[in-house]
Formats: C-alpha cells, structure tokens, sequence
C-alpha cells in the first residue's frame, strides 16, 4: 500500500523540500513554497515490468523533413509569430491576462480548420458547453467540424484525442486539469506538471497540435512553475491594455521558429484581426508642432515597427526628481538623463522626466536610445521636432552613437510610410546605399550633440 508523506514545493519552479522554507533554495523566491501530500510507491525491477516496445534508434540522414508542412491559424500575424503555422505534434502554450482574448483568438483558429473541413476539440475545464456556444455565436462560428468536450480529467482527456484523432486539440485551462492518482488539488504544482507531460506525450505519439490556455499571476508570468514552459515546445504572451483596442502577441519560446517576431491584432465586436501595418496604426493621431516627441525604428524580428516616443521634462519639485517610464526600461532611461547631463551640458537633476511609447508597445532594443534622448532634449529646450524626421541608434556612455543593425530595412519603412528626414549612427552609412533612397536625406551622427544640431536645422 503507498505511504503519504507531506512535502513542499515552490510554486515558481518546482523544487521539492521535506520541510518548510520560507526563501526556495532553488530559484530563491519568498513565500513560495505549498504544502502537497506525496505518494511513495515502490517501483518493481526492471524484469517484472510490463515493457513497451518503442522503435529503433535512426541515423539522423536517414529521417526524411521536407514533407513536413504547418498547419496555418487563419490569422498572418499568429503564424508570423508560431514561426509559419502550427506543427504536427507541437504543444503550445497561450497566457495573457484574464479577458485579454485569448480564448476568443483560438475559437476563431477552430473556425478556420473547421471551414477547411478539419476536425478541431476544444476541452474546457472552466467553461459550460453553453457558454461557449454563446462566444463561437458571437464570433460568427459556424462550428461544422469543432467538438465541444467539458472535462477536467487528464487521462479521460487523452483516451479521448486518441479515441477521435481530431487535426487539432485546445485545452482551456491546464490550470483545471486534474489526475486523478494524484493527492493535490487542479493548478498545484504537481498537477498542472504532470498534466502537461500527459498532454505533450499524447501529442508527440499522435502528431496532434495541442494548444493549452495559461492563467497567469499577478506579475503577468504564466502560474505555475517555471518547467511548464520548459515542457512545450512554444510559449505565447498576449500583451496590452485591456482598455485599449490593439494586443500584441508574443514568442517567449519557440523550437519552430523565432523568438523576436511579434504580431499585432486588433480586438472587434466580431473578434480579433490582423493588423497588417502596425507602423500606421502606432503613427496615427501623431501631434504637430508640439515638442517632446520623436519616432523609433525598433526591429522584432524581421519586421520594422515605427513607435512614437514621447518625453515630458518639467520643474521638479521639493528637491526630489522624479522619474517615470511607460515602455521604456527605467535603468535605461535613468543612464540616457546621466549621458545627456554629463556628454551633452543638458540638465536633468532638478527637473520630472517622463517617457511614454504610445499604443502600449514596449520598446527594449538599444536603437532607441538616440529617440528617447532627442524627446528628452525636445522636451527640455522646448523645440519641437519635424513630423517627418525619424531617429534610431545606440547612445553609448561616452556619448557616442553607436551603429546597429537592419539599417537598410529601417530606413526603407520609414521611407514608405513618408518620412523625409532619417538620423542614423554615422558609422552605419557605410552600409547603406543612398542611391536606393531617393526620397529621404539621410543623415549621419557620430555623438548626441550632432544628432541635436541635426534635428534642430
């Protein structure tokens, strides 16, 4: 008969102790460390097992690739970021905050294979069949091909997929599924693991693609421990402002594919669509003649994105400085304000600096440093910057601007969406061909007090 035993476990990562800490010795984290009942089994020899016969190994120039084809979403921007669609037998793992649209994006991937004539499960463990019939009515889902299956039960869940075989599986949430040999309750950490292990190895064995929605907590990590992530194969980030139209649908992980590409969709009355420039849509509703505000080239991926930066630099008050950064790393922005003191003769010290990338992007690429510089400079001097001037490069600590890469696609969106005037490292000019820009003057800058003079002509 197995015996019980009481042992802890993080929360963030998975380590197990046999008594309580309150500081993880794995991962180092306060307070994160639940107390779950542990069965010990005695596992009989090798010989008395039953065993499975498992194929052979294989040289690796003998397995044959180049019929494998992925399965499109039916959303451009989702299969950008999925690195060109779904794979057989890949497990993909959704998070985003709660009404963010996860769920309404994958019932909208279900409308797509079910009107290609392929048959989809959607498994909801939080969610009645009716409920979700009330949001695939919503979205104009015609559901020909989608089976709804209300269970929380791993196991049943599996015999199920392989019972059907359907072309895709989505599980809603893995934080409701349950086994039921284990003594814990559904989202522990033992449960959400080993449930993702039963999914992935049902996966690998059928080459189904299962999506699996994630809560997340309430520093917008996905719950549960951190080996979740490291079980699948892709992990997707919805991001935005709930109150806002636009979400941004990003790759943390992914063994298909890129991990930099990112996709923009707008949230509608009948669901999410792709936004197919999300420059525009970033630019549009820009101020003219105001100052404190500059354009961003920052590259995800293989796609340019124009983002506008804006600074705010006014009186400080009762001796204190403040500072605040709305996506824009705050260390980043602090070391910027010291260069542009120490380098460029601006003075910050007395004085409330803020930044703000409008249309809730968050920018992390050094080129961006010379745009949130010249907004900062823009602000102070209360000069406002030409409309149809963009800017991107690295501010080093001397004051220096410092090349970076992709010139030649930066300058080439910005010359497409209209812009006449670009600023950019003058080391990078030797790997730009002028000749290819006609209708744009490109100026190159070796420090920010050239890049200054440059934008105050």
């Amino acid at each position: 008969m197995p015996k019980l035993k009481s042992v802890y476990i993080c929360s963030e990562c998975g380590y197990e102790s046999a008594k309580w800490c309150g500081k993880c010795p794995g991962c180092g984290e306060w307070n994160s460390m639940n107390e779950e009942i542990k069965e010990t089994v005695k596992i009989a020899p090798a010989a008395a097992r039953n065993t499975t016969v498992f194929s052979s190994p294989q040289l690796i120039r003998e397995i044959d690739a180049d019929d494998e084809k992925r399965c499109s979403t039916g959303s451009k921007e989702l299969d950008r970021v999925l690195g060109g669609g779904l794979v057989k037998g890949s497990v993909v793992l959704l998070g985003g905050d709660p009404g963010i649209g996860k769920s309404t994006i994958l019932m909208q991937v279900c409308s797509h294979l079910s009107d290609e004539g392929k048959n989809v499960l959607y498994v909801s463990g939080e969610e009645s069949k009716r409920q979700i019939k009330l949001r695939s009515s919503r979205l104009g889902v015609n559901g020909e091909n989608i089976y709804l299956y209300t269970q929380t039960d791993c196991q049943t869940i599996c015999e199920i997929i392989k019972e059907q075989m359907p072309e895709m599986v989505v599980i809603d949430s893995i934080q409701t599924i349950s086994i039921a040999e284990l003594n814990s309750s559904p989202g522990s950490v033992t449960q959400v693991r080993e449930s993702t292990n039963m999914l992935m190895r049902t996966a690998k064995t059928t080459e189904i693609p299962i999506i699996i929605v994630g809560h997340v907590n309430k520093d917008g990590a996905i719950a549960g421990p951190k080996v979740l992530e490291h079980i699948v194969d892709t992990v997707l980030y919805f991001e935005g402002d709930k109150q806002m139209t636009y979400r941004i649908l990003r790759a943390v992980k992914n063994r298909y594919g890129s991990t930099n590409e990112i996709g923009v969709l707008e949230m509608c009355d009948k669901g999410l669509f792709d936004v197919e420039n999300p420059s525009l849509m970033l630019l549009s509703g820009r101020p003219k003649n105001v100052s404190g505000t500059c354009v961003a080239c920052a590259m995800e991926g293989s796609r340019p994105i124009l983002a506008e930066v804006q600074g705010l630099v006014c009186s400080g008050g009762y001796g204190n400085s403040r500072r605040m950064s709305t996506g824009f790393d705050y260390n980043r922005m602090s070391l910027l304000l010291a260069v542009l003191e120490k380098r460029a003769g601006y003075s910050f010290s007395n004085s409330d600096a803020y930044i703000n990338v409008v249309g809730g992007l968050r920018l992390d690429e050094p080129a961006v440093d010379l745009a949130v510089a010249m907004s900062l400079v823009s602000s102070l001097k209360d000069f406002p910057i030409d409309e149809q001037t963009i800017a991107f490069g690295e501010l080093g600590l001397a004051g220096e601007i410092r090349s970076v890469s992709h010139c030649d696609l930066r300058i080439s969106e910005a010359q497409r969406l209209g812009f006449k005037r670009c600023i950019v490292p003058y080391y990078s000019l030797k790997h730009i061909n002028k000749s290819n820009y006609p209708d744009i003057e490109i100026i190159g800058v070796k420090n920010v007090r050239e890049a200054v003079l440059a934008l105050s002509r």
